[in-house]
C-alpha cells in the first residue's frame, strides 16, 4: 500500500506565472526523492455544470486560482522525509504566491 497526498493552492491572481513557473522548477527535484511513485499538479480552470456535457471554462477570476497536486509515495516514512524537505525548501517562497496557506490531505492509497 502506497501513500499518498493532495496540496490544494490558493494562487493569488497577479502570480500565476510565478507559481506555474515555481512547479516547472520543483517538478523534476520532487520526482527524484526516495519513495516517490508520482506527481501530478492540475489547474482548476474548468467548472462541471450538467452531466453528459462538457465542462466549461471558468470565465474570471474572483479572488484566486486554484492549483492542486497529487503526491505519491512507496511509504509514509519517504512521504513524510519529502514533506519535510518541501517545507524546509519552499514553503517561505511559496507562502508568497498564494492567499492563504496551502491545504494538505494524505492517506493510504487506495489500490
Amino acid at each position: 500500500m502506497s501513500f499518498s497526498e493532495v496540496k490544494l493552492f490558493q494562487v493569488k491572481p497577479d502570480k500565476l506565472e510565478d507559481f506555474e513557473n515555481f512547479v516547472k522548477e520543483i517538478l523534476p527535484l520532487q520526482k527524484e526523492l526516495v519513495g516517490y511513485i508520482d506527481i501530478k499538479y492540475m489547474k482548476r480552470f474548468f467548472i462541471f455544470d450538467k452531466i453528459g456535457e462538457l465542462p466549461r471554462p471558468l470565465t474570471k477570476i474572483v479572488k484566486c486560482v486554484k492549483y492542486y497536486s497529487y503526491w505519491q509515495f512507496d511509504t509514509i516514512e519517504n512521504y513524510a522525509n519529502a514533506t519535510a524537505w518541501f517545507f524546509n525548501e519552499y514553503e517561505k517562497r511559496l507562502s508568497k504566491l498564494l492567499i492563504m496557506p496551502f491545504d494538505i490531505m494524505c492517506g493510504e492509497s487506495i489500490e
